[in-house]
């Protein structure tokens, strides 16, 4: 099928016609010298002849021009041949990502490029990196401390769901971790979508200490929703601390609830991850990224060729046609031999 990108500007047709009849008024208005030859001059210097009838004048060249300026802005309309529909498989996966902020997320035992930093700050280098790579999905993000909220709902926005990802304080949803309530946030905005695409990576570095849903009532509801769950627990296991009788170690992640994630993954038939480090938490969301796509609704793609050149060079030929011709009918007279008539 054959259409116009810019239909619109077929309102320019009758554009010349406009600028002649404002050209009339004017010279009406004005008042000028006039030279009888001047035409015939101008024919001279175009190098044809003033009394030749043969150049694509009057008429001829009216129609001529007019049907030029015709096709220049057809060809401007940007003509394309729109082919049939083919269907395209769009495959893709939609992802709920749940974020601990609770206060123990402050914890520095982990370091980004080179220097400590908070764990909230290495989770937001490290996830942020996973969203950008994950063009064509739907992601959404769930944050959670005493209780959970949306802060971005599924959506096919990876920017905005990292912007605001980044824009996460610790210690704004309170001072406990729900996990069992993120879990039920998230079960309610995904049983909605496909059954083989309902998937939630909840990352975490502590225990459960708050919330109305127990994380094992919470994961027998989301294995039965067919929601797949990843689990990943986040800290050091050993830090070094200065105190008053000098440098001890600790273990800052005593408080992650290892056996609770393990079971919410098997639960649900995901899998539990253990983050250590920067470098771990990055292969952790690389592996992550593994999952198998799923196949969403099939899309259409009707492909298209632009056929603009076609009109612009027909017109070209004919703008050609009327500015050479009459330059070359002249040179072909003056090219050809004079003949003289002898006196009787």
């Amino acid at each position: 099928m054959l259409t116009l990108a810019w239909p619109w500007l077929l309102l320019a047709l009758p554009l010349p016609w406009l600028m002649k009849k404002r050209h009339k008024n004017e010279e009406g208005r004005n008042l000028a010298l006039r030279v009888p030859f001047y035409q015939q001059a101008a024919l001279v210097l175009e190098g044809a002849d003033a009394g030749s009838s043969n150049a694509p004048s009057g008429r001829w060249s009216v129609i001529l021009q007019v049907l030029a300026w015709t096709l220049l802005v057809l060809a401007v309309c940007r003509p394309q041949w729109q082919g049939e529909p083919i269907p395209m498989d769009y495959e893709a996966r939609d992802l709920m990502l749940a974020v601990d902020i609770s206060p123990s997320m402050q914890e520095t035992d982990l370091q980004l490029k080179g220097y400590q930093a908070t764990r909230l700050d290495v989770v937001k280098s490290v996830v942020t990196n996973f969203i950008q790579v994950r063009q064509g999905d739907r992601l959404g993000l769930i944050l959670f401390g005493a209780q959970p909220y949306i802060q971005a709902p599924l959506t096919y926005d990876l920017i905005t769901v990292g912007e605001l990802l980044n824009e996460a304080t610790l210690g704004i949803a309170g001072n406990a971790t729900a996990i069992g309530d993120a879990i039920g946030l998230a079960i309610k905005r995904l049983r909605e979508r496909p059954a083989d695409s309902r998937v939630l990576v909840l990352l975490t570095d502590g225990a459960n200490t708050g919330g109305e849903v127990s994380p094992e009532q919470a994961a027998k509801l989301a294995a039965e929703a067919g929601i797949k769950i990843y689990t990943v627990g986040v800290g050091a296991d050993e830090i070094i601390r200065r105190g008053i009788f000098g440098y001890r170690k600790e273990n800052p992640s005593a408080d992650l609830d290892e056996t609770l994630l393990q079971s919410i993954a098997d639960q649900t038939g995901g899998q539990y991850f253990r983050a250590r480090n920067t470098g771990e938490l990055e292969l952790i969301y690389e592996s992550i990224n593994q999952l198998e796509p799923i196949k969403q609704q099939q899309r259409f793609f009707r492909p298209k060729t632009e056929w603009y050149w076609l009109p612009l060079l027909v017109a070209v030929a004919l703008l050609s046609f009327c500015w050479l011709a009459p330059a070359l009918t002249g040179l072909i007279r003056r090219s050809a031999p004079t003949q003289f008539e002898e006196a009787p």
